[in-house]
């Protein structure tokens, strides 16, 4: 068997402290190298003798390790060992600056070993300074005078007995929880120590290989009741992406833009993060040509942080409609907005927006059509129209409500010239019992650019 001992020593400076992800993520990105990942005391241990020629061996191996580390601000030591215990002593005596010796295990400095700690005074008087001088004691007078746990782990040392891990696994759902090193008053002192549970998300979201589409920021109040009002036990914030990412960068950006709009009703104490909703990862799509690679943020990005900023409802997005009539077409949705529509439902609606007839609609609709002056007969928008293209009749709108007046639609449609606006779209709507026959009624109805 063949160990490797890695370590994590994080600066004196508390605020490097969020940069280093939770031990269990620890384990998580250990997990992309060995299935035979285990916690030992302060060190993580991976035993990687039935992998490590798949990684172009050990020296390949540990320097994909140092490359890969996920807590890059923070100094990580590594050591290597036949056993467990061995690499696990040269990590302390490389975290000490202390030379190794050359016989291993035999002269390996006894207080490395975490079994002869308590009894290191009593068998420094009887000259044991080294595992190997404590291993040379006769076995039975060694058990009754320290303990089996002593005698058990220099056996362990030497080969003689197997070692038993538990083994860390990659759980099915995310959900990582820490206890705040100080009560926070606000909301957005929540988000230093987020930091490293979102550190955390991103090990798993790689190991899972999938993206985060939905994430839920919870915290306990510290207090029960506050000013005579019961409180509830906890607060939390949703955030939700329109695609599934691994960009914590983002998320970040998300959870601060709603942090900074909540107001804790209470002092919190822990904080936790769990994902709601979460997709297969594809991956991102490269490409040879320059122009695609562009810099800065994607558009949905960009969305989803105005929507969180400004208000779910101050952002819109179009969402195309099963109808004839050019103003209903469309309709305006908030941009993060779940789509309650059952997938069939939506596709028929894409569908049939899709395929209405051929015709020369112009890029910008009024949210309602303008009435506009006559000049006799000729219709009038900054001067006088001069019809070019028409007219394209429509008559639809039987199936509406009360929000339609109980009276379809029946117009013929014209791309008219304005002298001052340009080329505008405008239709006539037909006599029907709304008005007289003799009446006529035209509307502007969009513009081309």
């Amino acid at each position: 068997m063949h160990w490797i001992a890695l370590q994590w020593l994080p600066e004196t400076d508390a605020s490097e402290a969020p940069t280093l992800p939770t031990p269990e993520a620890l384990g998580w990105w250990a997990l992309h190298y060995t299935p035979h990942v285990a916690w030992q005391e302060e060190a993580l241990m991976l035993e990687v003798s039935a992998c490590e020629r798949l990684w172009g061996g050990r020296l390949q191996l540990m320097r994909q390790l140092v490359a890969s580390n996920p807590a890059p601000d923070v100094r990580m030591l590594g050591a290597q060992g036949a056993t467990s215990l061995i690499a696990l002593a040269r990590l302390r005596l490389f975290e000490r600056d202390e030379p190794r010796p050359q016989d291993v295990p035999a002269g390996l400095p006894l207080d490395t070993l975490s079994a002869a700690r308590e009894h290191l005074d009593l068998l420094a008087r009887l000259g044991c300074r080294t595992w190997g001088e404590v291993a040379a004691l006769p076995r039975g007078g060694l058990t009754r005078r320290f303990g089996a746990a002593l005698r058990e782990a220099l056996d362990i040392a030497w080969g003689l007995r197997p070692e038993s891990h538990g083994w860390l696994t990659l759980p099915d759902v995310f959900e990582q929880k820490l206890e705040l090193p100080a009560l926070a008053e606000t909301a957005p002192e929540l988000m230093w120590s987020a930091n490293r549970l979102l550190t955390a998300l991103q090990i798993w979201l790689r190991a899972r290989q999938r993206g985060a589409r939905a994430l839920e920021l919870q915290w306990t109040l510290d207090l029960k009741r506050f000013n005579g009002v019961n409180l509830p036990p906890r607060q939390q914030v949703t955030v939700r992406t329109a695609e599934p990412t691994q960009d914590m960068a983002h998320l970040r950006r998300l959870l601060s833009e709603k942090l900074a709009l909540t107001t804790l009703a209470a002092p919190a104490s822990w904080l936790a993060l769990r994902t709601l909703e979460t997709d297969p990862w594809a991956g991102a799509s490269t490409s040879f040509l320059p122009e695609d690679n562009r810099k800065g943020d994607k558009l949905h990005e960009m969305v989803e942080r105005l929507s969180v900023r400004l208000g779910a409802h101050q952002v819109v997005v179009p969402a195309a409609q099963a109808d004839h009539r050019p103003e209903r077409k469309q309709a305006w949705r908030p941009a993060l907005q779940q789509d309650k529509a059952p997938p069939d439902k939506a596709r028929r609606e894409a569908k049939a927006a899709a395929s209405q007839p051929d015709a020369i609609y112009p890029p910008w609709l009024l949210p309602e059509p303008l009435l506009l002056e006559m000049d006799g007969e000729r219709p009038c928008y900054r001067g006088p129209l001069r019809k070019l293209v028409g007219p394209q009749r429509i008559e639809a709108g039987w199936w509406g409500g009360k929000e339609d007046g109980g009276q379809p639609a029946m117009r013929d449609y014209y791309v008219a010239e304005s002298p001052e606006a340009g080329l505008v779209w405008v239709f006539r709507e037909r006599p029907s019992v709304r008005f007289s026959p003799g009446e006529v009624r035209w509307y502007l109805q969009g513009f081309y650019a």
